[in-house]
């Protein structure tokens, strides 16, 4: 047994226990942690084989105790005890959300969403999942959009190596009866992906399917929900999706999303954030048990309506993807998806992305993974060092100018020009207080100063071209 644990790692204890009969149905089990005069319940669940887990993520350094609960004397009332030691490099814990309208791990460092969209590329087998996490390793993204189950659609006709249920004699799913070996794997992908600093938005329910997924009985939802937080609930870098384009997934009801969402707030002792995503409408983003927007739009110019509407995090996941396939959502350029994300950034909001590129095995990144060849990730990167390098920024811009945004002090200010190209600027600053102000070519990646200090009124030379941003900063 593990005898000490990092800070937001993993710690497992695994027992020994009945394998005849049903234990996915028969068997209880779980534990109760305990630091101090903290308590923590936490549900365990049944891999296979006669063996019974439960795994921790600990938020605080130093000596922990744990007591197993069952239904079974075999697997109750057993004791341990384990030390918690610092975080190491790179650990910054889970994203939580901060300030209403951003993220920041759970130790203070920030954390500006930069996503992409790589659907099932946990389904692929070893050989191009591995490709994806060697593409993964000099991508710019730190959050990857992916599902629990396998996806039927355009481009994904190709069987799984593995599904979530063993199956009957006849053929049919056994829904009582869930498949180890299918978490497992999936388990080892999140684990992938945490080790890589990228963030794994797991999207438990989407319509794409063939085999019964999507419309599993209520009770099985809900078993199902429960074994899969139970699971991975304890990997620092989980976001949970209730869907993808729930409101395409017809054999649902509005009842069975609320239910969704409080189980899994209820089931997940670390709350990691919460959202849902949305094809025609969206989710009522207002409800508590929503932690950030989940939005598909490629209108970016709104999303300081939907943070004045929702206050909270806006991520638009999906704003369409750069690639050339006839899908009208599967074919914008390049520029145009930096462009995207340029506009949601500077206006305080967060942006996806995706690429759809032809190709002729239907490998395509949105939904396979492999390898990335579009131009757009170079300029997404250029865009996270220049978000890192400042602080959250919220709108503060006029009527003209929603695409303005500064700190909290203004001290700091971004403005994104977008498609306008005018050969100056008049920027109103304070005038007890000196600026200097940089040009950014968003797409050929160029910072400029230009010469002097700026106060007050003034106007400010520009290339007059397109897609060009302005960095302001405030004089030490």
């Amino acid at each position: 047994m593990q005898q000490s644990v990092e800070r937001w790692d993993i710690f497992e204890a695994a027992l020994a226990g009945p394998a005849e009969g049903n234990p996915f149905l028969d068997v209880t089990f779980g534990a109760r942690f305990a630091y101090k005069h903290r308590v923590i319940d936490v549900d365990g669940f049944y891999d296979g084989d006669g063996c019974y887990k439960v795994r921790f993520m600990p938020d605080t350094v130093g000596a922990w105790t744990y007591t197993t609960r069952s239904n079974v004397a075999a697997l109750d009332g057993q004791t341990g005890t384990f030390k918690c030691t610092p975080a190491s490099a790179g650990n910054h814990g889970p994203v939580r959300v901060r300030n209403m309208y951003h993220f920041a791990y759970e130790d203070g460092t920030p954390h500006f969403s930069v996503g992409t969209t790589c659907y099932v590329w946990n389904h692929q087998g070893d050989a191009l999942e591995e490709q994806t996490l060697e593409t993964l390793k000099t991508a710019p993204f730190n959050k990857l959009r992916m599902c629990v189950f396998p996806k039927h659609y355009t481009f994904n006709q190709n069987e799984p190596p593995y599904h979530a249920f063993e199956k009957n004699a006849d053929g049919t799913w056994d829904f009582a009866r869930f498949n180890p070996a299918f978490f497992r794997h999936l388990e080892q992908r999140v684990g992938n992906l945490r080790d890589l600093g990228i963030e794994a938005d797991i999207i438990l329910f989407h319509p794409y399917d063939r085999w019964g997924y999507s419309t599993m009985p209520a009770e099985v939802d809900d078993r199902y929900l429960r074994y899969v937080v139970a699971r991975l609930a304890a990997y620092r870098n989980v976001w949970w999706s209730m869907a993808n384009e729930f409101d395409l997934m017809q054999a649902k009801t509005e009842q069975d999303w609320e239910r969704f969402f409080q189980i899994v707030q209820e089931s997940d002792p670390y709350q990691h954030l919460r959202s849902v995503h949305n094809c025609r409408y969206f989710y009522d983003h207002n409800k508590p048990w929503v932690t950030h927007c989940s939005i598909q739009r490629s209108e970016l110019n709104q999303v300081n309506q939907w943070r004045e509407l929702y206050k909270k995090p806006v991520v638009v996941d999906e704003c369409c993807y750069e690639g050339d396939i006839w899908h009208n959502w599967g074919n914008i350029t390049a520029q145009e998806m930096v462009h995207r994300f340029w506009e949601g950034f500077s206006r305080g909001g967060y942006v996806g992305h995706g690429e759809t590129y032809l190709h002729p095995d239907d490998i395509l990144w949105w939904s396979k993974g492999g390898v990335l060849h579009g131009e757009s990730p170079a300029r997404i990167a250029f865009l996270r060092e220049i978000m890192e390098a400042g602080p959250a920024i919220d709108p503060r811009g006029g009527h003209w100018d929603l695409n303005q945004s500064t700190n909290a002090d203004d001290s700091y200010r971004l403005i994104y020009l977008g498609i306008n190209r005018p050969a100056c600027k008049d920027i109103a600053l304070p005038e007890d207080a000196a600026y200097t102000i940089e040009v950014i070519d968003t797409w050929e990646m160029t910072i400029t100063p230009l010469e002097g200090t700026f106060s007050g009124k003034c106007r400010v030379p520009l290339p007059a071209k397109q897609y060009i941003a302005l960095r302001i900063k405030r004089c030490a």
